[in-house]
């Protein structure tokens, strides 16, 4: 694997997003849709503004449910709340022209599992250790060592 090639060659470029005034009932429903495991926010240019893991959404509707038993308009208080109100506020970025081995860094010193690429202060992908893992899985060197194991055996 080549941690000197751009971000930009294995991101998802123009991911699925959501608005700020997107309610948890529709966040939920692109989770139960999709495979991906976080949603970036974006404000009406274009512009990152927040970011919200399927692990964030649902510690909250947890905490709802737990509430459920002492209200009986938990059920409303999902459906009334917002991306903003629970979305990671202005999260770390990266360019489409940084490295993956500084992704990877960044994911390990931080517990990250994604990262919103950023430019011209408009989201344009976003990168995952998934992402990282296909790379580094698919990439000629990974093949060069399993050739050389298979070889050894």
């Amino acid at each position: 694997m080549n941690p000197n090639i751009t971000v930009q060659e294995i991101m998802t470029a123009n991911p699925v997003t959501v608005q700020p005034d997107t309610t948890l009932g529709e966040v939920r429903e692109l989770f139960s849709k999709h495979s991906f495991h976080h949603v970036p926010v974006t404000g009406p240019s274009g512009e990152l503004v927040g970011i919200i893991s399927r692990e964030d959404f649902f510690k909250v509707a947890y905490v709802l449910s737990v509430e459920a038993t002492r209200a009986a308009n938990t059920k409303s208080r999902f459906q009334h709340l917002m991306a903003e109100d629970i979305m990671t506020k202005y999260p770390l970025q990266l360019s489409s022209d940084d490295t993956i081995g500084l992704a990877a860094d960044i994911f390990l010193a931080n517990k990250f599992h994604a990262v919103p690429i950023v430019e011209d202060g408009r989201l344009v992908g976003i990168i995952t250790s998934h992402d990282l893992l296909s790379y580094a899985f698919s990439s000629p060197v990974g093949e060069q060592l399993e050739l050389e194991n298979f070889e050894e055996a």
